[in-house]
């Protein structure tokens, strides 16, 4: 059997040399390239192909939820690892369900880096414990409609129920509908507690 061949993306240089060369030590792996950011992961993904890629979850440009979305299309094949240190469980979900094949955190130990490497490229899932224990104590939130995404995002610019309605051309008494099914969807019980789970799990762009 030849070498993995695995490409390193992360946007700190520091980070990026030190896994590049760690892994490059090993025996069975190759380091065929380097990306700093999430475009150059994706460029570089499709010119080399290697058979990992092992990926930092927050990126400049694309993170790393869209470029596993990118590369899952255009090249089925690979295998992609999420490492990070930051980001919630809904943010690894969201990566996982794109098509990575596992997930692990920056802090673990290296004999089990290179051991989650040899699993993903034979085809199997690998999540550290660690990230499970984050699922079970802070399960992802269901997919938001588009309203629902809406009216949060209203939330944590502060407007009234009132000034939602008359933002969407929708009833007082829709709004109060549409964020009660929101609150129970993401379980909040006040404006302000929506609003800091809008923010801790990035369900919106703004």
């Amino acid at each position: 059997m030849g070498k993995i061949r695995i490409l390193v993306a992360d946007d700190h240089a520091i980070v990026r040399v030190g896994l590049a060369t760690l892994l490059g030590r090993v025996p069975d792996f190759e380091i065929v390239g380097e990306a700093g950011n999430g475009s150059v992961a994706v460029s570089k993904a499709l010119k080399l192909v290697p058979d990992v890629v092992v990926l930092d979850l927050v990126m400049p440009k694309m993170d790393g939820v869209e470029v596993t979305a990118a590369l899952h299309e255009k090249l089925p094949d690979a295998k992609i690892l999420i490492l990070t240190s930051l980001g919630t469980s809904e943010d690894i979900s969201r990566a996982l369900s794109a098509g990575a094949s596992g997930a692990i955190l920056k802090s673990t130990a290296n004999s089990r880096l290179v051991s989650a490497i040899r699993l993903v490229a034979g085809g199997n899932r690998v999540v550290s414990p660690e990230i499970e224990n984050m699922f079970s104590n802070d399960p992802p939130i269901p997919e938001l409609s588009p309203r629902q995404r809406d009216i949060l995002e209203s939330i944590t610019r502060g407007l009234t129920n009132n000034e939602i309605a008359m933002q969407f051309g929708i009833s007082p008494e829709s709004v109060k509908t549409h964020i009660a099914k929101l609150f129970e969807k993401i379980g909040a019980a006040t404006r302000s507690e929506a609003a800091s789970i809008a923010l801790r799990k990035h369900l919106l762009k703004i």
